[in-house]
């Protein structure tokens, strides 16, 4: 069971953990009441954070936001080193997960940058990136960005050299004429930097058309090729890389439901153990699993009921949410 699957706020803790976990602290501290007293501290200590950034504070808010901060600090580390005790007589399983080398990261260099005002204050920002790890959707995000970084980096190489090609062409065409945005090739890609984003094309436009009409294809070809096409398959990868994301979540979670089920169907070919306790069971994983889904954004349907009726083998192998009855 990764943290990753635990931390969701709205959604209870799985009810499978390994032999290793301390199964009372572990649904302490992966209990929604622990979770949302972790998040309103994050919340407010990001409130304080940018409290402190303004002129004019007044000094008893100033003096109560820094002690806030300093006291917030400790509540953070009881809380890295509870979820770490909950790892039982595996401690080091807490660091298999990023986002838990994440947190312990931010928490314990602090006390070594604490004479480097300028690298504390940012490691007390990313505090509040913690936040992340309770909000599943960022976290797909978030890997979804991760996920893109070989395929932009492609397309930034090209996007680079295009520009080069680019500069190289408005510096041969305007360069002598207009010297201030096309004087040298560091100057040209300053301009083709800025007509990224469209800021002052009009401008921009006018001042090469009065050069030469040649203006009318160069800066035609540049805004279709580069801006809009490029520009769009760089967003594309973005999101192609989160709906894989998505769909990989969404595998771990069946695959995770899966393994339950057939944890269950062992027992029932062995024949050893109790038909009825097995029965229970079943219909407790089915519950369970109608509840996460329930409460999951965008799933799929949540699973109908078994009857009272149940017998053996009712919902086997469900790993999609949906019951079989016979």
């Amino acid at each position: 069971m990764s943290d990753t699957r635990q931390s969701r706020v709205f959604i209870p803790a799985d009810k499978s953990l390994p032999p290793y976990r301390i199964e009372w602290l572990t649904r302490i501290v992966y209990g929604n009441v622990f979770e949302f007293t972790v998040v309103g501290l994050i919340v407010v200590n990001a409130f304080f954070l940018a409290a402190l950034t303004l002129p004019d504070l007044d000094p008893t808010f100033a003096a109560i936001a820094r002690t806030y901060d300093s006291v917030v600090l400790w509540v953070y580390v009881v809380e890295l080193a509870l979820r770490i005790l909950s790892y039982g007589k595996k401690p080091w399983m807490f660091f298999t997960s990023p986002w838990n080398i994440f947190d312990f990261l931010v928490i314990a260099l602090i006390p070594v940058f604490s004479a480097q005002t300028v690298v504390l204050r940012l490691l007390r920002l990313l505090r509040v990136v913690r936040l992340f790890r309770f909000m599943p959707e960022v976290r797909i995000l978030t890997n979804s960005i991760v996920k893109s970084m070989p395929p932009l980096a492609s397309v930034t190489v090209l996007i680079l050299f295009l520009l080069f090609l680019y500069a190289m062409v408005g510096h041969y065409l305007f360069g002598t004429a207009l010297p201030e945005h096309w004087g040298d090739i560091t100057k040209a890609m300053e301009s083709l930097f800025i007509l990224l984003t469209l800021e002052n094309f009009p401008n921009y436009f006018q001042e090469a058309m009065a050069v030469t009409p040649a203006a009318l294809m160069f800066f035609l070809s540049y805004v279709f090729i580069i801006v809009f096409t490029i520009l769009n398959v760089l967003i594309g990868i973005v999101i192609n890389a989160m709906d894989e994301s998505r769909a990989q979540e969404q595998r771990a979670s069946k695959d995770h439901w899966s393994e339950m089920f057939d944890a269950i169907d062992g027992l029932e070919r062995d024949g050893d153990s109790d038909q009825a306790g097995l029965i229970a069971l079943r219909q407790e994983v089915l519950r369970v699993q109608n509840q996460q889904l329930t409460a999951a954004p965008a799933t799929p349907p949540a699973p109908a009921a078994p009857s009272k009726n149940v017998r053996r083998g009712v919902g086997k192998r469900n790993t999609g949410g949906a019951s079989s009855s016979r």
